[in-house]
């Protein structure tokens, strides 16, 4: 990658001496990409670069070993979202976690869009509820795109298509609510909003989170960065709040 120029969502910044910056910029054509912006702290860059914000990267590297040197023009502020602390989560949560479980110089485009949809969700919604379930299902194309897929397509006891209700806590496979009758300890429950869309209530938003929790819990995300996973713990106590109020 000598040259990239291309739209961009800033998921990662961190300092790097005394006035520069070392950013990880997540781009639909070319995948997570890492970058150093001279003056990066500075006054008139700070701003630009903060995490969920959305700009025109440009990246330059003489080989693709070296770090690239990058150049961003804000395009759209989501920093006052910042102020507030239930938005200001997510916002911590969904770029964090896309900077730690990507590779980079891998592009996914659909995880690209899924992102950008999570954050126009969190600024445009009036309330948590009107989020909350696109951030179920940007984790669970998280999972999948990390190789911790669910497999909610059919029951893995009978088959069958039909009245999946459940998920096994083991493989990841979707379980009948026959078949899982008598063993709902052993599993975790299927919002219907995962499978066939439409709204779910707050009841169905939290089996969703416990579902791809698990999964995270167990991904090479908890392993790695605890610390990732400890911004997901804050939002959902602040979400249990909410939903308590």
């Amino acid at each position: 990658m000598p040259r990239l120029i291309a739209p961009a969502i800033v998921c990662s910044v961190l300092a790097h001496g005394e006035h520069g910056a070392v950013a990880r910029l997540l781009t639909r054509e070319a995948g997570l990409l890492a970058g150093y912006v001279r003056g990066g702290r500075s006054r008139r860059l700070k701003p630009v670069l903060v995490p969920g914000n959305a700009v025109q990267a440009e990246f330059r590297a003489r080989t693709e070993e070296q770090l690239a040197q990058l150049t961003v023009e804000l395009e759209h502020s989501r920093a006052p979202l910042l102020d507030e602390p239930l938005a200001s989560a997510a916002i911590d949560w969904v770029t964090g976690v896309s900077a730690a479980a990507l590779p980079e110089g891998q592009p996914y485009p659909e995880l690209y869009d899924a992102l950008g949809g999570v954050l126009d969700a969190v600024e445009a919604a009036p309330a948590a509820r009107g989020w909350a379930q696109a951030l179920v299902r940007f984790e669970l194309l998280l999972l999948e795109r990390i190789g911790f897929g669910l497999d909610l397509s059919r029951c893995v006891a009978s088959g069958s298509g039909d009245d999946l209700a459940f998920v096994s806590r083991r493989n990841g496979g979707a379980v009948s609510r026959g078949a899982g009758t008598g063993h709902e300890d052993r599993l975790l429950r299927l919002p219907a909003f995962v499978i066939g869309g439409g709204e779910g209530d707050w009841d169905a938003i939290f089996d969703g989170l416990a579902l791809t929790g698990h999964f995270l819990a167990r991904s090479p995300v908890a392993e790695r960065r605890g610390d990732v996973m400890e911004t997901r713990r804050r939002l959902v106590t602040r979400l249990q709040r909410v939903r308590g109020g």
